[in-house]
Formats: C-alpha cells, sequence, structure tokens
C-alpha cells in the first residue's frame, strides 16, 4: 500500500496499552498534532511499518515520520529493540525516536541514550501534565527542529 503525499505520516506512536494509546491521542488532539498521526500496537508492527515490510509492503519509505514516540514494554519486539533497528539503518537511523514510557528504570535510560535515542519521556500519571509533555514534544519534534533532507 503506498501512503498518497496527502496522508504523509508525520507521527508514529507505537503503544499496546489501550489506556495509554487513547491518552496520548487525546493530548495530540488537545495539541492539534493528530492530524497525521499512525498506530503501531506492538513492535513487530513498527518495524513492518517503518521499513515497508509485511501488511506494509509497498509502502512508500521516502516519507518516514518525522517523529517516533515509542513505548519501551512492547509485545513481540519490545522498544529497546525497535530503537536498536532503527538506528542501525542508513534509511531511518536519522528519523528522531522519543521513548514516551513509563519506565524509570535507569538501566532503560542509559540503554536508550547508548542506542540513540532523542528523548526520554517518563509518562505523567495526570492527564494535564501528559498532555502538557506531549503537546511540547510535539511542536519541538514537528515544528523547531530541522530534519535533514530527505533525499540526499
Amino acid at each position: 500500500m503506498t501512503t498518497p503525499n496527502s496522508d504523509i505520516i508525520e507521527i508514529l506512536l507505537v503503544e499496546d496499552n489501550p489506556n495509554d494509546l487513547a491518552l496520548t491521542q487525546r493530548a495530540l488532539k488537545k495539541a492539534r498534532l493528530a492530524n497525521h498521526l499512525h498506530v503501531c500496537r506492538d513492535g513487530a508492527e513498527a518495524l513492518d511499518f517503518l521499513f515497508g515490510e509485511g501488511v506494509y509492503a509497498g509502502r512508500r519509505l521516502d516519507q518516514p515520520p518525522r517523529v517516533v514516540l515509542l513505548d519501551i514494554k512492547l509485545p513481540k519486539v519490545d522498544g529497546i529493540e525497535v530503537l536498536r533497528r532503527i538506528k542501525a539503518n542508513p534509511l531511518t537511523r536519522t528519523i528522531p525516536v522519543v521513548m514516551l514510557t513509563s519506565s524509570k528504570e535507569q538501566k532503560d535510560v542509559v540503554e536508550s541514550y547508548h542506542l540513540g535515542v532523542n528523548s526520554y519521556i517518563v509518562k505523567p500519571v495526570n492527564f494535564e501534565g501528559f498532555a502538557s509533555a506531549v503537546e511540547q514534544l510535539g511542536m519541538y519534534w514537528l515544528l523547531v527542529n530541522q530534519s535533514p533532507n530527505r533525499e540526499s
């Protein structure tokens, strides 16, 4: 399936928890950042989406998401392995990846940065704090950050 230009995915959200997914989508809508959002519910699906495999075979790889919001604790393939594969591949290594997770474990933080994560955010417990964090990261990665030219 080919993604038409009008359906360019700006945010890839990888989240398996239905409550966290709904909360994140609500926060993105509140910040008016949900128009070009694609959701994957496990790490294997995220990798298929990013690399145009499986059900996403034929997806245009010259239009990667502008940012990936990635949970660590995912079924099939965990977020650390998804991050490892994103940053190891020349086609995807420049995509900013934000760990958006409930894990405060120092080993997860250290390993994520070691693998090249661009930011590590622990999900706030209350909605207002979470909505504010999501709005700030969306505004930064979609509007402020200068991404490299994908055609070079």
